[in-house]
């Protein structure tokens, strides 16, 4: 997996009046939780615009004074208007002990079911894995050439010998599904968002009748 590194500085002064300043000077915040201590640090903007916007998952070597610290991205704060970046949680990775991580789904071959006329249905863009950083892939590549209508991948059938798969073993990864059900099933979902939309509508109309009496 892609390393991403991230030049940063140690904050000595923790109070608001010293991260408005951080702020105001266009660094964001930042704290990693290590194996034996919290580090609290600041970094540009820029330093950080890629790693944050980008579909890629990256591990960030943050150098903070000269001191490296491999690190995952735990949670990151955004301005609910401006959408700013304002605080960013790192979690330190021992590069020698397995970690968790989620990676993207590679889809690789040519399906028989697609071109009988089938539909490729991937349930989900990445998948949980295990594995110490240095084995961890940039993603998994699913070979689909066998595939016909019908079939289905399941994570008790992906093979490994350096990621172990943490996802429930009877989890459907991807599959073919013929044409009719896939459209059905897309009806299905529509229709329950649209039920979901009606119940949500009919609540606030709820709140403003009451509202409405409370005022007489």
């Amino acid at each position: 997996m892609k390393h991403f590194e991230v030049k940063a500085n140690l904050r000595t002064d923790l109070g608001k009046k010293a991260t408005k300043a951080i702020r105001k000077a266009d660094n964001v915040p930042c704290v990693i939780y290590g194996r034996e201590e919290v580090v609290h640090f600041y970094t540009s903007k820029s330093a950080v615009r890629k790693l944050i916007y980008t579909p890629e998952v990256m591990f960030a070597d943050i150098n903070i004074d000269g001191k490296v610290k491999y690190a995952m991205t735990k949670d990151i704060q955004f301005h609910p208007v401006s959408d700013e970046i304002l605080h960013i949680d790192f979690y330190e990775v021992d590069n020698k002990k397995p970690i968790t991580i989620q990676i993207p789904i590679i889809i690789e071959g040519d399906s028989p079911g697609v071109r009988a006329g089938g539909k490729l249905k991937l349930n989900n863009r990445k998948i949980t894995v295990r594995a110490i950083m240095e084995n961890v892939p940039d993603g998994f590549s699913i070979d689909i050439s066998k595939l016909n209508i019908g079939d289905a991948i399941k994570v008790k059938e992906l093979k490994s010998d350096k990621l172990e798969f943490v996802d429930p073993k009877s989890k459907v990864v991807v599959m073919v599904t013929t044409a009719r059900s896939a459209t059905a099933e897309e009806e299905a979902e529509d229709a329950a968002e649209a039920e979901k939309e009606a119940e949500k509508e009919a609540g606030e109309g709820e709140t403003d009748k009451t509202d409405e009496e409370t005022t007489k």
